[in-house]
Formats: structure tokens, C-alpha cells, sequence
């Protein structure tokens, strides 16, 4: 699916201009899915396709976005440990 949107020719000519256009395009690409991703509204895995990126690439790219989506907090760990104390393991 294509979706594009229109701005103003001189926030355009602001944020790069006519020659850089496909770079205007792929930041809005990248800001539209990480906010669908933090949002959980897609998965990493969709993320990473809609991006067009290899694994390492978007573990990356969501660090350099500051997004630890799969850390777990404290109060997760001490859950998960009591589980764990629990079952013996």
C-alpha cells in the first residue's frame, strides 16, 4: 500500500527541499512505524519489514531512536524469579 500526504513547499524547501525527497520520504516512514511499534500496534518483526531491515540493523536503529521496548522492568525480574524460585529452577 502507497500513502502519501502533502506539505507546504516551504516547510518542505525547509526540511531539505525538491532534491532530497526520498530522504523526506523515509523519515516519515521511520517516524510513522516506531510510533505504530511504541504504540504496540505492530510487532518488531513488522517493523523491521516495514523498514526493509536486517535484525542487527533494527536493533540499531531502535537504539539510536532510544526505544527498549523489550526491557522488562524491575518489578517483571522479581516476578519472573519468584516463578522461577517457585518451580525449583
Amino acid at each position: 500500500m502507497e500513502v502519501s500526504f502533502s506539505i507546504p513547499d516551504e516547510l518542505a524547501a525547509h526540511l531539505g527541499g525538491e532534491s532530497a525527497h526520498d530522504q523526506l520520504e523515509r523519515r516519515a516512514l521511520e517516524a510513522f512505524a516506531l510510533e505504530e511499534y511504541k504504540a504496540d500496534r505492530i510487532s518488531k518483526v513488522q517493523l523491521r519489514r516495514m523498514l526493509g531491515l536486517e535484525r542487527i540493523e533494527l536493533d540499531g536503529f531502535l537504539k539510536a531512536h532510544d526505544v527498549h521496548h523489550d526491557l522488562l522492568t524491575f518489578e517483571e525480574i522479581n516476578q519472573q524469579v519468584a516463578v522461577l524460585e517457585r518451580l525449583g529452577i
